[in-house]
């Protein structure tokens, strides 16, 4: 069967079970049932003549609404705050996995523009970090102590400034996203560009290693929860620019209900990143390196895992329970 025929012949029934999730439409869990199993069997039609079809992702992402929607209730009652971050905020990393990777890939370019200003302008990291901050690190750096900038202030005082100032920067860089995602990338520019000419600064002054050491501390749950933001403000405006079949109103309702609750899960990681700033951070030379590597590399472990592989792993595990449902 050509694709345009089999769309042409389900129309009608997809948009129906739009409503159906929307709210539009009430119907009791037979029913639901019913059309749940039709859109499995339209689905699977679809992956098998037409795997690389937008039709495919379309279905795929109704059928994973409507399993929710059906067996949603049950898991809540459980434990709400649980199901949230164990299964509602990983399949939505899963559904919107491209715009993480499209963050990803911004990051990576953004970052090495800053590199590469560094390394061609030598007055770049005084431009963008300011002159105040270069000079007291520059003495730092000369007296053993690359990130003595660190160790300023008390360390319940330091925390709660960088949780805020890192929760503001996460804000920022997903509300921009109701631009259409232009200001989301601003915001992340000017971040990647700070962070690469950052640590081109010190690789200059002879310094990486020892500010690595320090800087990654925090570093990878602040950064790595920087591109998770990016990724839900491509999200809100990718709902703003392509509605599909919705809306653009309803699609923004959609995207913004959906982003949010992505942007939601980055808010643990920035308050452990901002205390580990503020009661670690000022003593990572001090500490053996096999303790810095430990705390970097775990603290990699536990983020990459929670937003790249553990939503396979759920999606995964909700596909084999909705076999069994069909079955």
């Amino acid at each position: 069967m050509r694709e345009v025929y089999f769309i042409k012949q389900n129309k009608e029934k997809w948009l129906g079970i739009e409503q159906v999730i929307q709210g539009k439409i009430k119907k009791n869990p037979d029913d639901l049932s019913s059309l749940y199993i039709n859109l499995i069997n339209d689905l699977s039609f679809a992956q098998t003549y037409y795997p690389k079809s937008n039709t495919t992702v379309y279905l795929n992402h109704l059928s994973s609404q409507i399993f929710q929607k059906i067996y949603k209730t049950k898991r809540v009652e459980q434990n709400r705050l649980l199901y949230f971050f164990t299964t509602e905020v990983p399949l939505l990393v899963y559904q919107y996995r491209r715009y993480l990777g499209y963050a990803f890939l911004f990051f990576t370019l953004f970052t090495l523009i800053g590199l590469l200003s560094g390394i061609y302008d030598k007055d770049f990291a005084t431009v963008i970090l300011g002159e105040d901050y270069v000079n007291q690190t520059i003495e730092n750096i000369k007296a053993g102590n690359a990130v003595g900038v660190y160790q300023s202030g008390s360390t319940w005082g330091s925390s709660i400034g960088i949780v805020l100032n890192n929760l503001k920067v996460g804000a920022r860089l997903y509300i921009y996203g109701i631009t259409g995602g232009i200001g989301t990338l601003w915001a992340l520019l000017t971040n990647s560009v700070m962070l690469g000419s950052f640590q081109y600064f010190f690789y200059d002054y002879g310094a990486l290693k020892d500010s690595a050491r320090g800087i990654w501390l925090h570093g990878v749950f602040e950064i790595f929860s920087m591109v998770v933001e990016a990724m839900c403000g491509l999200v809100l405006g990718a709902s703003i620019l392509f509605p599909r079949t919705l809306s653009r109103f309803n699609s923004f309702k959609n995207g913004f209900r959906d982003s949010f609750k992505i942007f939601l899960s980055t808010v643990p990681f920035t308050i452990c990143a901002g205390i580990i700033e503020g009661y670690v951070t000022r003593h990572a030379l001090k500490m053996p390196l096999f303790f810095n590597l430990i705390i970097i590399f775990g603290s990699l472990i536990i983020i990459g895992f929670y937003y790249i592989v553990y939503p396979y792993w759920v999606n995964k595990k909700i596909n084999n329970q909705i076999q069994h449902a069909v079955l």
